[in-house]
């Protein structure tokens, strides 16, 4: 008997890539309804309940600077009265004309008034214009929220797919070492613990098949979940995998941009409404001036004239400037003013602190996406020789040097090595995504440059 049938032959690592392959190009092929994460993104815009409800916080925000906007502008006001009014004299007057009579007064009028001058309305007219600004910063947050939160349901899809196809062309090749320590047992060319622990790993690979199915449909329901949609079908990665390098280059080139960061556009906000708040307490000093108008036109029906009210009617006008100068409050308005420099204060201090945050966060996640991609280089250099290794280590069983846990360990390693590649890839793109979040610079045109790392339908 040759040894190589006292050893059947493993098929080589090439056809468990092979597999692996094939089974990205069905996954590819199936993907005939596959779209992109910008497609998605304008899906998810349109249905996600956290980005929608910012966006009508934005909206209502401006329908509330447009009342304090009113402020500004003049009041007009309709009046009108109506009453009924009885005389009876108690005295007694010998006449023969009676002392008691009724009269009917009617009244319409229309008044206006125009703020001259007001401080205290100003300040609460530039509150408002700030709050509008802190809005849209709320609804800047809210958008890169979506897109950091979509760019990592999509790719986490991709990654269960890709965990799957690892762990069925583990399991495909675990199955083929278990049928050649069968063979082998059977004519007594090894022992029943080679088969057993070959058994042993095939049985595990099928249970992390199993649970790999799994995560692929929970990945799936997410993003479903997100984008309002069923079956969505992400499209995958091209193959060769070539990350972007990110640009710039330095940790300080990032840190750098953070002005932009919607969180230090919030407390700069902040700050400047404590400086309104302030003004608009001293302004309780400053009097009031506003510009006064009014027309009235009154009716009154009378049926007796030694009531002493008489019948007729007329018109009432008058234009005029109303001053109200503060003269004392208790002290309130000192106090007030105090009360307001030291929440200005702290609106300062609240600002130093979102600007120191929000650049060390950038500088921690431009370190995590260096940390990222240093990985992703070493598990390729890591699966390039665990497939040399496990092709080594075929040879040796067939020679005879090496025994059959050799071979299931070799394989083993390969499958884990691929995992945790195929995973560091899409970590890393999901971290430059939230590098990008953190610094205050992405934008949703960022996506067009990740489609561009996607297999074309």
């Amino acid at each position: 008997m040759s040894s190589n049938s006292k050893h059947p032959v493993l098929r080589p690592v090439v056809c468990a890539a092979a597999f692996v392959l094939m089974g990205l190009s069905g996954w590819a092929h199936a993907q005939g309804q596959a779209e992109s994460l910008v497609d998605l993104f304008q899906a998810a815009k349109s249905y996600d309940a956290a980005y929608l409800a910012a966006k009508a916080q934005a909206e209502s925000v401006q329908h509330k600077a447009a009342q304090a906007n009113a402020l500004h502008l003049p009041t007009v006001g309709l009046r009108g009265t109506i009453d009924r009014s009885h005389f009876d004299s108690s005295v007694n007057v010998p006449s023969a004309t009676s002392t008691s009579g009724s009269a009917t007064r009617k009244v319409l009028g229309l008044s206006a008034r125009q703020p001259l001058f007001n401080r205290a309305n100003d300040a609460d007219v530039n509150k408002a214009e700030q709050a509008l600004i802190a809005a849209q910063s709320d609804l800047k947050i809210a958008e890169d929220d979506l897109v950091v939160r979509l760019t990592q349901a999509y790719f986490d899809v991709l990654s269960a797919q890709d965990l799957l196809m690892t762990s069925q062309a583990n399991q495909k090749a675990l199955a083929e070492q278990l049928a050649a320590a069968k063979r082998n047992f059977e004519v007594g060319n090894s022992t029943i613990t080679d088969t057993r622990e070959a058994q042993a790993r095939n049985d595990l690979a099928a249970a992390q098949e199993i649970a790999a199915r799994n995560e692929v449909k929970v990945k799936s329901l997410a993003l479903d979940q997100l984008v309002g949609r069923t079956d969505v079908k992400p499209r995958p990665l091209l193959t060769p995998v070539k990350l972007p390098a990110l640009a710039p280059e330095t940790a300080e080139d990032w840190a750098g941009q953070t002005e932009q960061s919607p969180l230090v556009h919030k407390a700069e906000v902040g700050l400047a409404v404590a400086k309104l708040e302030t003004a608009k307490a001293k302004a309780g000093h400053y009097p009031t001036l506003d510009a006064t108008a009014s027309l009235a036109r009154t009716d009154i029906d009378s049926n007796n004239v030694q009531a002493q009210v008489l019948g007729g009617a007329g018109t009432n006008s008058s234009i005029g400037l109303e001053l109200n100068v503060p003269l004392f409050a208790g002290f309130a308005i000192q106090n007030k003013v105090k009360e307001t420099l030291t929440q200005e204060e702290k609106a300062e201090h609240d600002l130093d602190n979102a600007k120191r945050s929000v650049t060390l966060g950038t500088r921690q996640a431009f370190f995590g996406v260096q940390s990222g991609m240093a990985q992703v280089r070493a598990y390729e250099a890591a699966e390039a020789s665990a497939k040399l290794a496990l092709e080594a280590t075929q040879l040796g069983y067939r020679v005879g040097v090496r025994i059959n846990k050799d071979v299931l360990d070799a394989q083993n390693l390969l499958a884990n090595t691929q995992k945790d590649l195929y995973k560091a890839r899409y970590d890393v793109l999901v971290a430059s995504i939230k590098l990008r979040q953190a610094s205050g610079t992405l934008k949703p045109e960022d996506l067009e440059s990740f489609n561009k790392l996607l297999a074309p339908q």
